[in-house]
């Protein structure tokens, strides 16, 4: 039996593994020169220096049996846990600092998450699984009442103002207009994750994950080709099945004659949201907070009050950009010496598709809570949400979360209905983050793809 994955993400790589484990022989075929899609890490224009080309931080692995059931620190994987999750900053030097132990945090924010967080790991269970009947069903109700809340009415809780712009900066991961209903689900997981088991990162870039989940296909077996574009199904074994780790536009651009197209008509509204701008650092020292709480966090959220939040993620759905928008920045060497001496990355929601370097927008958030920035910067790296595509075509419109998290779509997509990884042709399987659980460095995506594979090859 042989089966063929296309594209190299963790998604991609996981269900490979679950293929291989079944008894497959699996080849993964990558377009670009370097394995990994959005889990990729290392120089850029100045050697010495690693960098995450996307992304950085990783809570999901952490509760994903895709990825905790398999012995990678053989593979060299160690993670680091930052003292904090995650930092907000306000003017005048005050910051909002999420905690670790949900005890250490404002009664508020006990009440609102502490069932959940007390029950996390059930929770987490039935969150990541497919779509069915849950484990711990007045659990998982508990939580929906509150998912498909907006950001903004779910921190009407919350006196301390300070407190709703902690949440909403959560919340903005989702990439949605914050007073939009769906909006606060992200933000929930990303809340309850941060309590539970912290938010991580691998010890030498992202891209360690990616080396490890190679290292551990390959000694099954299992073989990745980096550098060969899949045009068609001509281009592969007639007998293999093919699982994609990419865009539904791009399965249906390779395997469309294979699929009926009534299929082919509902995959192409499915929906992408807005894009970002982001901008990679090399510094002589590391950020000069003017809060040093800054420090203890590899992730800290720039933006300021609510009021702020809201209007920089209704923009980029606007065709525009905040002067002051939200930034979303990492500062992992603070924690990880092999990255190089300093390193950080920033960026903020740009409309879909967007060639505008917003870096002097990003850079003023960054200045206005930590003075002297500019001045310890010695290199930096502008990518495009256009520029993010033209590297990963997984990216359309520079969306890093395969797929808008809006309401319709979150739980449901590509298509809302029957197995999602499953397609009408029994050959073809999309895997990527464009099916459930969507967006985020977990692998599951791949898993659940993978099994819906085995599942209907037995039948």
């Amino acid at each position: 039996m042989r089966a063929v994955v296309i594209g190299s993400g963790p998604n991609g790589l996981c269900a490979a593994i679950e293929l291989v484990g079944a008894g497959f022989d699996v080849r993964v075929i990558e377009g670009a020169a370097e394995p990994g899609g959005g889990c990729r890490s290392g120089p850029l224009d100045v050697p010495g220096f690693v960098h995450d080309h996307c992304s950085a931080i990783h809570p999901m692995a952490r509760l994903s049996e895709a990825i905790t059931a398999l012995p990678l620190e053989e593979h060299g994987l160690r993670w680091i846990d930052p003292d904090a999750p995650l930092a907000h900053p306000f003017d005048g030097g005050r910051v909002a600092v999420q905690a670790r132990d949900l005890g250490a945090m404002p009664e508020a924010w006990q009440r609102a998450f502490e069932p959940f967080v007390r029950r996390a790991d059930e929770l987490f269970v039935d969150a990541l699984a497919p779509p069915g009947i849950p484990h711990s069903p007045l659990l998982m109700a508990r939580l929906g009442v509150d998912a498909v809340r907006s950001a903004l009415s779910f921190t009407n809780s919350f006196d301390d103002p300070d407190l709703k712009a902690l949440f909403l900066g959560l919340a903005g991961h989702s990439v949605l207009p914050l007073e939009t209903a769906g909006s606060s689900a992200i933000g929930l997981a990303l809340g309850i994750a941060a309590h539970h088991v912290g938010w991580p990162f691998p010890e030498g870039g992202a891209g360690a994950l990616s080396r490890a989940l190679i290292g551990h296909l390959e000694s099954l077996g299992g073989v990745v080709e980096t550098g060969r574009w899949i045009a068609s199904l001509e281009d592969l074994p007639e007998d293999a099945l093919v699982l994609f780790d990419t865009s539904p536009a791009a399965m249906v651009r390779i395997a469309g004659e294979a699929l009926p197209t009534r299929y082919t008509d509902k995959l192409a509204r499915f929906r992408h949201g807005p894009g970002l701008c982001k901008v990679d650092y090399v510094l002589d020292e590391p950020i000069p907070w003017e809060n040093p709480a800054c420090a203890r966090a590899a992730t800290v959220h720039l933006g300021g009050p609510a009021e702020a939040l809201l209007a920089s993620e209704r923009a980029c759905w606007e065709g525009r950009v905040e002067e002051q928008p939200l930034v979303l920045l990492t500062q992992c060497s603070l924690f990880d010496s092999s990255r190089g001496e300093h390193t950080a990355w920033a960026y903020c929601h740009v409309p879909a598709g967007s060639d505008q370097d917003v870096s002097e927008r990003i850079e003023a958030q960054i200045e206005r809570f930590a003075p002297g920035f500019g001045d310890v910067v010695q290199y930096r790296h502008v990518t495009t949400a256009a520029g993010l595509e033209r590297l990963n075509p997984n990216y359309i419109g520079g969306d890093v979360n395969g797929g808008a998290a809006t309401l319709d779509q979150i739980w449901t997509r590509p298509l809302g209905w029957g197995e999602p990884w499953a397609t009408p042709n029994p050959r073809l399987f999309l895997c990527s983050a464009s099916t459930p659980p969507g967006g985020g460095v977990h692998g599951l995506c791949g898993l659940h793809a993978a099994r819906s594979a085995i599942r209907r090859r037995t039948r």
